[in-house]
């Protein structure tokens, strides 16, 4: 199939290799012209606006935007509905937040253009692996995509969830369940790394060992081996953790469904509280997310405490 990939960051240019690999024909943009001529290197169409990258593109147009939540998606989505035609069809991968795509939805429904909304795992990694898609709209304009799809994830990794919305609620929740999962791992090292037999343990090699077979097993866990590898005190990184979203949007759900999500909750509080304290579980989940995710870190400095007493 033929379509538009924009926004080129760290998940949108490697959708757009994992695509022409698949031999997909895609047409790039970026709000920066390297990029897009990066991508113009590997096969891909380069656009210099939105405009041209609708007249490049054959109908029904396809474009998938790889853009920050919010304002961004939304100055995007109000040039494109001036641009395309009925049947077209809009994309939003980013990590947004699903009430914003029932708005989306009905806005460009409007104009006759259809509007699905892909929750995305795999970050840095799915280039090689594939992307886990969530997703969201009408079943049949998913149907007609299901070739993308299918290119983007691995076998089995990708599902229609709903109508409009319904994508990124799942990738939500999701990543909720992340926030968890991370917590406890690394609250879990945390207690090893100030118990008396810190000085015979090996967290890289303990890692690999609860890969083993073990019921805690996982590719985060995989991921820690791999960042303790590089620095096995992560002495190179400061505890300190942003967040993208979707763990207060989870919280905020929770609030409103009366479901008591204290696991969410708590692990959302952490995140705040590591950015006026310095701990060696906040290194934990600050590299796993450098890891997964290619997020940005603090590093360390000489003055800061090591948090090892």
């Amino acid at each position: 199939m033929k379509l538009a990939m924009v926004g080129l960051g760290r998940m949108g240019m490697n959708m757009a290799r994992r695509l022409l690999q698949g031999g997909h024909e895609v047409v790039v943009y970026n709000r920066t012209r390297a990029k897009t001529d990066e991508m113009v290197k590997e096969g891909a169409s380069g656009a210099c606006s939105l405009s041209d990258l609708a007249m490049m593109l054959d109908p029904p147009r396809v474009v998938w935007l790889m853009l920050p939540a919010g304002a961004t998606v939304d100055k995007h989505i109000d040039q494109l509905k001036e641009i395309l035609s009925p049947g077209d069809i809009v994309v939003d991968g980013g990590n947004t937040h699903f009430k914003d795509d029932v708005r989306r939805d009905g806005a460009l429904s409007q104009w006759g253009v259809q509007f699905m909304d892909a929750g995305v795992s795999g970050g840095i990694w799915g280039l090689k692996e594939g992307y886990c898609l969530m997703i969201g709209g009408s079943r049949a304009t998913f149907e007609f995509l299901e070739p993308i799809f299918a290119t983007l994830a691995p076998r089995d990794g990708y599902l229609y969830c709903g109508p409009a919305g319904a994508g990124h609620f799942v990738k939500m929740v999701h990543n909720a369940i992340e926030y968890g999962m991370m917590q406890a791992y690394a609250e879990g090292f945390d207690i090893l790394d100030k118990s008396p037999y810190r000085g015979s343990l090996d967290y890289r090699s303990l890692c690999h060992l609860w890969n083993q077979g073990s019921v805690i097993r996982s590719w985060l866990l995989e991921l820690a081996e791999l960042a303790f590898a590089k620095d096995p005190e992560l002495a190179d990184l400061k505890g300190y953790v942003e967040d993208s979203g979707e763990g207060r949007w989870t919280v905020e759900q929770a609030l409103e469904s009366g479901v008591p999500a204290h696991v969410t909750a708590l692990s959302v509080f952490a995140r705040f509280r590591s950015r006026v304290e310095d701990s060696f579980a906040d290194k934990v989940l600050a590299a796993l997310r450098r890891e997964f995710g290619g997020h940005s870190v603090i590093k360390a400095t000489a003055t800061d405490e090591t948090g090892r007493g």
